[in-house]
Order: structure tokens, then sequence, then C-alpha cells
């Protein structure tokens, strides 16, 4: 990409797309088009036509998603199959269509059989069932990898895919009833540590093994797939290491100086029991996480203090 280049991220206001916003312009890139989605509603698709029209972006970011953690996932699923199509087919069929030079579709780690080999494979995409928590936002991430693959292999379009592990940093989402475990665990430590709560509940028995991604490095890795990959088949990014949900839960506990007990409740689900991927892809592409997960919790906590109140409201906090 030139440094001039006209470049779309979708979803600039959530996790993802606000660190590649900042990555964008940590590297000198300024020319970086944006919209809320109170000004473009991107499941709409007479109002997607007309941006892509208006706009003319050389390069498109499609981090723009409705995601949740296990609750939301499972309580709101005809909205997470419906939204998350809706978005892709609008935006990738526009990017198409304005003659975008290389687009970046950004998936999930759900998109792997609940029981996929461990570390997951991008060969073992669509080799089981799915885990059912998670069935329709993971459908319609695959619905996202296969569209690229078609208008690749129909137009010829530079679409590629990159497949993230589970993600944390700043402007996630602490909704205790929407967020994923990590941002969860850290509010309900610091609540409890405030509050002088005796114990901190972790849904589960603690022993599903999860890999986390720091958004920074997922970030910089985005950035380095739009100039230097090229390929049909997605990417996985990940770190390559995991922890179980038990140890996780301990490291979030110091770092924010809980001195309480946990306690596990196992009528919860526990969702898939090990999700890592194997990224030796990426790596011989020759890009490496270089965050490390208590480094990271560290740095995320702190931004949670700093932010705590915008957090706790919802509201989004992005970088300028």
């Amino acid at each position: 990409m030139l440094k001039t280049s006209k470049i779309y991220v979708a979803g600039h206001r959530g996790m993802v797309g606000s660190a590649i916003v900042r990555q964008l312009k940590a590297q000198g890139y300024e020319n970086i088009v944006v919209r809320r989605s109170s000004e473009l509603d991107l499941r709409n698709q007479a109002a997607v036509a007309a941006f892509f029209e208006e706009e003319k972006p050389d390069y498109v970011v499609l981090a723009a998603a409705k995601v949740g953690g296990i609750v939301a996932n499972n309580t709101y699923r005809a909205e997470f199959i419906h939204d998350n199509l809706a978005i892709e087919l609008n935006v990738i069929h526009q990017s198409h269509l304005n003659g975008v030079k290389k687009l970046l579709f950004l998936g999930s780690s759900c998109i792997y059989p609940k029981f996929a080999p461990q570390p997951m494979e991008e060969t073992h995409l669509l080799t089981g069932s799915l885990e059912p928590t998670n069935e329709p936002y993971a459908i319609a991430k695959i619905a996202g990898i296969k569209l690229c693959e078609a208008y690749r292999d129909q137009y010829g379009s530079n679409f590629i895919s990159a497949m993230p592990t589970n993600l944390y940093g700043p402007n996630d989402n602490y909704d205790l009833k929407k967020s994923h475990v990590l941002p969860a665990l850290i509010r309900k430590f610091h609540e409890a540590k405030i509050n002088g709560t005796p114990s901190v509940e972790i849904w589960g028995d603690g022993s599903p093994m999860r890999e986390f991604l720091h958004v920074d490095d997922l970030a910089e890795a985005c950035v380095f797939l739009l100039d230097n990959y090229d390929g049909k088949d997605f990417v996985n990014v990940g770190t390559g290491v995991d922890v179980t949900i038990k140890e996780l839960a301990e490291t979030v506990k110091e770092v924010v100086g809980f001195e309480g007990e946990l306690t596990f409740d196992t009528s919860k689900p526990n969702g898939t029991p090990r999700k890592l991927m194997k990224v030796d892809r990426l790596k011989d592409l020759g890009y490496e996480a270089k965050i490390g997960l208590r480094q990271g919790i560290e740095m995320v906590y702190q931004d949670f203090l700093d932010n705590m109140d915008k957090y706790i409201a919802g509201e989004r906090v992005v970088a300028s």
C-alpha cells in the first residue's frame, strides 16, 4: 500500500477496528476513511452501495461485526447470523463492484469444529460440527471466507481473510452479559476488590484452554498481511500458546490485586474444550506476536482503570 492510499476501515469504533486505525496511523497512513454505524448501517445494501460509490476506497479492512461472548452468541442467535451475513455481503460485493484493490476480511477462531485437532490448522475448516452455542456466528464468518474465495475465483479479486484467536485490549466490551471471558474477569475481579467481596465466580470448571492475542498484535499483523500477502487461503493469527481458564483467572486476579477466592460454577457451560491456533503460515510469512499474556493483561487493566466510567457505560473509547 502507498501511504496516500485511501483505506476504509469498517468497524473503526470496535476493539479490532480502532486498533487497526491506530496501527495504520502509526505507520504513516493518513488517508483513512471511517463511518460510525449511525452514519452508515452496513446491513443496509443501498446505503453501503452509496458509500462506496462516493468514497471509492483503494483498500478495505472489514472489521465490522456483531460480536459477543457465550451468553450473547447463544441468546441472540438470529441477530448474530443475520447481521454478520448482511455486513459481509454488502461490503464484499461493493468492494468488487467499485474496484477495490485489496480487501481484508476478519473472521474468528470459532469457525473451526468444536473438536478440531489441536492446534487448529487452516485445513481443519469444515471437517466437523461447530460449537453449538456460537454456531450462527461461526457460520456467518465461514460464509465471509467463502465469499472472499468466490470473488477471487470468479473475478480475480484480491480479497484475503485472517482468522484471529481470542482477542483482548483497549476498547473491549466490559458488559458482563455480552463480554468475552478476559474483560469479564477483569471487571469481576476489580469490582470484587473494590467492594471487598470474598470470592469471584467463574463459569464452568476452569479446564477449557484458550489462546489470547492482544489486539495491537492483531492490528500489526493485519497491516503486515495487507502489505505482504495475496493468497487465496485464509491465515490464522494468534500466539500459538494457550492457558486454562483457571490459569487465566489466577493471572487476572494477581494483576488486579484481588485477594479473595475463586469459585467455579460447573452448572454453566464450558464451551469448546480447547481452541489453540497453529500459526505456522503467519510465521512463515514473517510475522509473530510480540505481547506476552501477563504483560498484555497489565496493559489492558491499566486501560480499564483509565477509561472505566466510559467502559462501564458501554461507550467506545476511540483514539484519534
